[in-house]
């Protein structure tokens, strides 16, 4: 079961989680690190898992788009002008009798670190009441999995849009899918996954893409996914098509319709491939948006 699901998990990296661009480069190991805020009455914690690195090459970000043009966003933006990095982590909701886990990073495959970042925010992975995934690219379930092929969290509803547990059991490592397959509750879009948090559709990454809207009060976060990859690319030129996507024009417009919602209500948003600890607000800046991460 082991060999299985890590050699699977593997192979998913490649193909669905990750770009052949990034490949090239990464996932790369990250330090732990566990971010604590709060969103109302409630405790969260950002939860790092690791890093990707891409080429800029045109084969990942600005598809069919000079790589000059996506290197002049970057250095605009004070970044290197030949890689695009992306951070990898997971969200941590505690709730009264509740602890959520949002995403479970790469796992031990990739010696992914959210269980040592877990770990800093006090909390085992037995303590998992709740695992919401926002979809099953790899660097999202992999960490569903110990390195000696178990369940990471035993006692755990793994909780997932219907579509999204669809197409896994139809395209994703049949073993990781039997072996969680006892712990599934899937949902519809739009359904409260548990007190106070919504899972919100959020098309065209995957075919069951979800985010996840948490409120306690009159303060509110939402839990974007993979609606936005890069804190600059995917901001500044959201009508660019990127290699993640698998439909691409209905990503594009999940995209520019989220983030143009983002900007004009000024919620904040937690962005797991943002950079560390990816909590922040979205901008309107000229044609496309700016990240304004939160100074805490």
């Amino acid at each position: 079961m082991k060999t299985s699901i890590l050699a699977g998990l593997a192979v998913a990296v490649t193909l669905a989680g990750a770009s052949r661009a990034a490949q090239a480069v990464g996932p790369l190991p990250a330090p732990p690190a566990a971010r604590s805020f709060r969103v109302g009455t409630l405790t969260l914690v950002a939860l790092r898992d690791a890093r990707f690195v891409a080429r800029n090459d045109g084969k990942t970000f600005g598809i069919g788009v000079d790589p000059a043009q996506v290197a002049l966003v970057l250095r605009r933006a004070g970044a290197p002008a030949d890689e695009i990095y992306l951070d990898v982590g997971g969200l941590l909701v505690k709730e009264p009798g509740r602890l959520i886990l949002i995403d479970t990073g790469l796992g031990p495959a990739f010696r992914g670190a959210l269980a040592a970042s877990l770990a800093q925010a006090g909390v085992t992975p037995a303590e998992i009441t709740d695992v919401l995934i926002t979809h099953t690219h790899a660097d999202h379930v992999g960490g569903l999995v110990t390195a000696t092929g178990s369940l990471a969290f035993p006692h755990a509803t793994i909780r997932l849009s219907g579509a999204e547990w669809g197409w896994m059991r139809a395209h994703g490592d049949a073993a990781l899918v039997r072996l969680i397959a006892p712990q599934v509750r899937t949902f519809v879009p739009g359904e409260s996954v548990a007190p106070g948090v919504t899972a919100v559709g959020l098309t065209g990454h995957t075919p069951g893409h979800a985010g996840y809207e948490i409120v306690s009060g009159s303060d509110r976060l939402l839990d974007i996914g993979d609606t936005a990859h890069s804190a600059i690319i995917s901001l500044a030129r959201p009508a660019w098509t990127i290699e993640f996507d698998q439909d691409a024009a209905a990503g594009r417009a999940s995209r520019i319709a989220t983030l143009t919602r983002l900007a004009r209500s000024h919620e904040r948003v937690y962005a797991p491939h943002f950079p560390f600890p990816g909590v922040g607000r979205i901008e309107a800046d000229g044609e496309g948006f700016a990240w304004k991460p939160d100074p805490n």
